[in-house]
Order: structure tokens, then sequence, then C-alpha cells
């Protein structure tokens, strides 16, 4: 398998990721467990997961899985800090007692003493960069960090990071996590170009596009039962655009031309685009997570990947993955 570097780590991951935000809501834990050693047994090393995801129940389960199976070792393990944990309003953000409050915590949970990667889930604007890379630094001078890196950061801010670092001697940002999927192709503007010059890693969320590039939408309006928008609504719902729906159907029958499932085209399609270190694939139960495995192994056509062109021209979009972001002011309808 072609594991690849994440930025200037030396660090390599396998080109998909297991991303662990539908543990428990909806996989259950035992399943959660299974899903999470198959992953590994098919070559994925590096799971993604979030103080957030279910008040840090996700956390609990994959450091419960790992103590099984008795993995950790192997595994790159990514987590993030950004969203409240409380109603204290210290809680929250990026500053330094945030951060090294949260990193305890997850460490906990996690059973684990050390994070490989640590990511700000979100950008504080308020909070003054040398706070935040104080931070990280000192968690990775205490060895409870191994790496840092961002997460649906504008490419400013994430320059303005590198620049810090560079000038002010804190911790580099070892990579950018950024939403990205045929439907929404704006990073490939800035973001990409900004991780190609400057060595840095690029971990991709929402490949499927929630499952519209899978299929498994007919009105947007309408979403499928059990599919994330009808289970959560809100900004989940809100990336269900008409435009969208419409771009699925007609990625469903580029699929089937090319010989492979809409899911697995949606996947390969992200994985194989420049400066991709690693798609993350959310399966919520081990058989779609054995769908996904094989695209490990595939590499994207040029003539699949012209057709996707066609579909989406390059550094559009037809639906809003960024909404979750406040630094964004361009919304798509």
């Amino acid at each position: 398998m072609d594991y690849r570097l994440l930025g200037r780590t030396g660090v390599r991951i396998a080109p998909l990721c297991l991303g662990t935000d539908n543990i428990l809501n909806p996989t259950p834990e035992k399943d959660a467990i299974a899903l999470i050693d198959r992953a590994l047994d098919g070559g994925i090393n590096m799971i993604d997961t979030a103080n957030s995801y279910m008040a840090g129940e996700s956390e609990r389960v994959i450091g419960r899985a790992l103590k099984a199976n008795g993995r950790r070792d192997r595994v790159v393990l990514a987590t993030k800090a950004h969203y409240p944990t409380s109603d204290d309003p210290n809680d929250q953000g990026n500053s330094r007692r945030h951060l090294i409050r949260a990193c305890e915590d997850s460490l906990k949970r996690l059973q684990t003493d050390h994070i490989d990667l640590y990511q700000l889930h979100r950008p504080s604007p308020e909070i003054h960069i040398d706070e935040t890379l104080g931070a990280l630094s000192d968690l990775i001078a205490q060895g409870k960090v191994c790496y840092a890196g961002t997460t649906t950061h504008a490419a400013w801010m994430v320059m303005e990071l590198l620049a810090a670092s560079e000038y002010k001697g804190f911790a580099r940002m070892a990579c950018e996590q950024s939403p990205y999927n045929l439907l929404d192709r704006r990073i490939e503007n800035e973001m990409v170009p900004l991780c190609r010059k400057h060595d840095l890693g690029l971990i991709c969320w929402s490949p499927m596009a929630m499952g519209i590039l899978a299929g498994r939408y007919d009105d947007a309006g309408a979403p499928p039962k059990g599919s994330r928008a009808a289970r959560r609504g809100g900004i989940y719902a809100e990336r269900v655009s008409a435009r969208g729906v419409e771009a699925g159907r007609a990625f469903t029958k580029l699929a089937k031309a090319h010989d492979l499932s809409p899911a697995q085209l949606a996947v390969l399609w992200v994985k194989d685009q420049p400066a991709v270190t690693g798609a993350i694939i959310g399966p919520k139960t081990t058989d779609q997570l054995e769908h996904l495995l094989p695209v490990l192994e595939m590499t994207l056509s040029e003539e699949a990947a012209s057709a996707c062109d066609r579909l989406v021209a390059p550094g559009s979009a037809l639906a809003d993955f960024h909404n979750s972001a406040p630094w964004m002011k361009m919304r798509v309808s």
C-alpha cells in the first residue's frame, strides 16, 4: 500500500483514515470496536476523533478498543479541541487554559500517554496565535502531543500560523484537515496550493459529501431516513442542495460507467487529488467499511478525473461544506 508522508513529519499514513463521528451516533459501541479492528486489519493506520464527538464518548470507545486489541502503538491517533466542553465560558476555544485542560482530558479518555496529532477543531480569531501556539508547543515539549494541526481553517490563517512558527520558534503545524469532495472544491483555490508550497499534510473530511455522491439523496428537501441530514438537521441538512443532489445523480451514472460504486469513486477522487495525504471515511457499519477498503489499492484514471471535472468545475462548489466555518462568508445555495 502507498503510505503517504504527513507533511514534513516523517510519519506515514494510509491514504484512507478512519473517522469516528458516527460512534454511538448511531453505531453502537460493540459494532464500533469491531469496525476499528477491521479498519486496522485492512491497512488503515490513522484514527481521527474529537473531544466534541458525543461529548467525549467517542474517545472513550476508541480508548477501550485500542486497549483491548493492543494496537495503540501501530495507530496514528488524532483528536481535536475547540468546541465547548461545559457551560464554563473558558472551556472552549483555542486559549492556553482550554487546550491544556482539553488535552489532559482526551489523554484520559483515550487511555494513552500521548496524542499523535492534536488539531485545532476550528479557529479562534479573538485569541492571539502566540497563546495558542505556545500551548501546543508546550504540550509537544512535554511529550503529550507529537504533532499539531488545524481543521477547517482559512488558508490565510494556516499561513499566519506557519509564519509565526518560523519566526518565533513555535511548533510548526503538521497538517490541515479540510472539507473536500466533488461538490465543494473551494480548497483548490488557496488551501491546496498552500499545502503543496509549504509541505503541509492535507487530510480531507466528507469525501462522499454526506452520502449525496453515494446516491443516497433523491430530494434535497426530504433526506433519507438514517442519513446525517435527517438525524442531525441544522448545518448537516443545509449541506444538501438541489444542485448538489442533481450532480449526485449524474455522478452515480458516471461511477457505474467506470465500474465503480458511487461511494468508491467519491472517495477515490478525493484520495488521488494533488496534495491530499488522506481522505477520512466514516462508515457506520463494517459492511460499509468493507466496501471502501478496496479504494486503498485503486488509482483514479485520467478519464474518470476529467469526467468529474466536467461535472463540477475545479475550484467551484454546488453544496456548502464550509458552513461550519465562521470565517467563510460565501455561501452556496
